[in-house]
Order: C-alpha cells, then sequence, then structure tokens
C-alpha cells in the first residue's frame, strides 16, 4: 500500500512531449518556426466557418461527425464508414495503440518517428523497438528486422517529422508485404501535401485493399487548423468499429467540423500553401548550405539543418532567439546537433536567412 495513489507501472517514466515553445522573454511578436504550422494561417472560408459556428457552440457535436466524414469521403475517393476521426491525429494514434496494445506488445517505427507514437505505446504498458535510420530514412529492411512475434504496431511517416525523408509508394508496398497480417501498418502522411517527389504515393489505395494498414491525415498542416485539432484515419472496417467502441464520444468540436469541411473545398488557399512551400524548400536549402550548414532534403513544410555539433545548434538556436526568431531543438529525438525550421513567409524565411548568415560570420 502507498500512501497516495500511484499510476500504472511505467508512466512516470515516460518523457513527456515537449512541442515548439511560442515565447521569447522581451519579444512581443516572435516568428514562430518551431512547430511546422501553416504560416499563411487558414484560408478565410475555413475562418468564415469558424465564425458562423459560434452560434451552435451550445450544441453537442454530432458524434460521428457525419458532415466532415462526408465531405472528406468525397475530397480523397474514400468509404465514410472506414475513417476515424480524431482530436488531431495524434488522438487516432492513441486510440489505435489503446485498441491494440496489451502489456509486453510492442511497436515499431524508425529511430527518428514521431514521439506521440511512442508517448500513448508506452502509458499501455507496450514497449518501443526503433529502427535505425543512419541515413535519417526509416527503410523497409531496417523496420522490419525489428517486427518479433509480440509487435502488434508498425508506424510510419511518410513524409517524417522531424527529418523530412519519405518512402516511396514501392517501399511501403514492400514493407506491407514483409508483415504477419496480424501487424497493423499505420502510415502517417501529415505532410503528403507537400511532397513533390514523382515516386511518392498515398497509401489509400494500397489500404482500401487490405485489412491491416491505417493511413492518417490531419488538417494542421496544409489547412491551417491546427488550434482546432482535426485529424483523421482511414482504416479497414474491422478497425474502424473496434477504436469507435472506445473512442470518447464528441471527440471533434462543432467549430472544428465545419472549418474543416469548409478547408475542404478552399482548393485556392491550398495552392498558395503549397506554391510557398514549393518556391521557398529549395531556396532555404541552397541557402543555408551556402553558410556551412547541412540540411536534409525535406518532403514537408519545413526543413532540418545540422551543425557541426549540440553545442553549435545551441548557439545557433539562441542567436535566432535573439532575433525574434523560434525554430525547434530536436534533441528529443536524438539529434541535439540539428534545429528544425518551419518554412514561413517570405518575411519569415528572409529573417532565418539573415541571422543564420550573421551566426556563421560569428
Amino acid at each position: 500500500m502507498t500512501d497516495a495513489p500511484a499510476p500504472k507501472p511505467g508512466i512516470l517514466d515516460i518523457a513527456p512531449y515537449v512541442g515548439g515553445k511560442s515565447r521569447i522573454e522581451g519579444v512581443a511578436e516572435p516568428m514562430k518556426l518551431s512547430s511546422n504550422e501553416n504560416m499563411l494561417g487558414a484560408g478565410q472560408k475555413a475562418r468564415e466557418a469558424y465564425e458562423a459556428a459560434v452560434r451552435n457552440i451550445h450544441i453537442y457535436p454530432d458524434g460521428r461527425a457525419s458532415k466532415l466524414r462526408d465531405a472528406v469521403a468525397e475530397h480523397h475517393g474514400l468509404e465514410p464508414e472506414r475513417l476515424i476521426f480524431g482530436n488531431g491525429s495524434d488522438e487516432v494514434f492513441a486510440l489505435l495503440n489503446q485498441c491494440y496494445l496489451t502489456p509486453g506488445d510492442n511497436i515499431v517505427s524508425g529511430q527518428y518517428g514521431f514521439l506521440a507514437y511512442r508517448i500513448s505505446a508506452l502509458a499501455n504498458q507496450a514497449s518501443v523497438k526503433l529502427a535505425p535510420e543512419p541515413d535519417f530514412k526509416a527503410t523497409p529492411e531496417a523496420l522490419l528486422a525489428e517486427v518479433d512475434e509480440r509487435t502488434r504496431i508498425v508506424y510510419v511517416s511518410s513524409p517524417s517529422n522531424p527529418t523530412g525523408s519519405y518512402n516511396t509508394g514501392e517501399e511501403i508496398r514492400r514493407l506491407h508485404e514483409g508483415l504477419r497480417p496480424d501487424v497493423l501498418l499505420v502510415v502517417d502522411e501529415a505532410y503528403a501535401e507537400y511532397v513533390t517527389e514523382p515516386d511518392w504515393e498515398t497509401s489509400f489505395g494500397l489500404a482500401r485493399e487490405s485489412q491491416n494498414i491505417v493511413v492518417t491525415r490531419t488538417f494542421s498542416k496544409i489547412h491551417g487548423l491546427g488550434g482546432l485539432r482535426i485529424g483523421f484515419g482511414y482504416a479497414p472496417l474491422k478497425v474502424a468499429e473496434a477504436v469507435d467502441r472506445i473512442r470518447l464520444p464528441f471527440n471533434v468540436s462543432v467549430p472544428g467540423i465545419e472549418a474543416a469541411v469548409a478547408a475542404l473545398g478552399d482548393e485556392a488557399h491550398q495552392q498558395a500553401s503549397r506554391d510557398l512551400i514549393h518556391t521557398w524548400r529549395p531556396r532555404l536549402t541552397q541557402a543555408i548550405r551556402g553558410f556551412g550548414f547541412e540540411v536534409l532534403p525535406s518532403a514537408g513544410n519545413f526543413v532540418l539543418v545540422r551543425f557541426k555539433d549540440a553545442e553549435q545548434a545551441q548557439g545557433a538556436n539562441a542567436y535566432l532567439n535573439s532575433k525574434g526568431v523560434i525554430v525547434r531543438p530536436v534533441g528529443g529525438y536524438g539529434l541535439p546537433e540539428a534545429l528544425r525550421i518551419t518554412i514561413g513567409t517570405e518575411d519569415q524565411n528572409r529573417a532565418v536567412l539573415d541571422a543564420l548568415s550573421e551566426f556563421a560570420a560569428s
């Protein structure tokens, strides 16, 4: 017996997730480039829908998010009954882990895979096996080498945060073919809309034909709705039905549903958001490399900059902060020598380049 309530074994061993910071002491309006948000913001249609929805916030949302379900299904060509909605795609990961993991099971992800996969797995008393990424990419062979008889879920991000790497369509198929049918493959496509590489493809088609693949997407990136927390998964019907049994009711808000539906129909805003990234991603990469720093190839709305060591990365971060720019140190991912920088507006990007140029010359 203890003298106070105690959490389940292992809970206090979990390192809390620390998101990108949003404040700099003494700076009234810093440039926040630390969370891979859409720096154009939400589109006009989404903002108007959000404002109109305020009239109905005294009413509980539709627990099935039917309006959004139908809109997502039509937009992506998916079956509505196979969709899982969550308070961000983070909740979809948590629901899958809660539904399929028991104590002693494990998940597999890449060495630099999104931390949210691990946190909810550990909370369910499962362990985490990390496939090495010597080239900053989780290959099918490396992931499959970690799978054992207690593996229940394999997570792969394509594109991957924070490295920016991606898996080709052929690689995802090869990974799936190498898994037992009782292992769930979760393909996180949060940054899908920013990809330009011709050998990348969405896994929606593969998931449609399979009984053990879930593909997740989010409204936090291209649609600029990070503050509303909306994500979804496209899953086999049996998986969707199982998750629906443990999903808390009303987990997607009335304003969130309305704004997300409007965002899906705002192709002009989506295109402007893509154009910004496609214009500035190569410019930032080339310029920062010109300062003498390594920049990994990125398929997302961010770049990962590697410095000679952790000390130099800390110095660069401090210098950027002194110029009012917030970026993301990624020591929590095992990359203490790196900073992840969200691609922002032209003014924000130029501020980053000016600061890094000055730092490199100092």
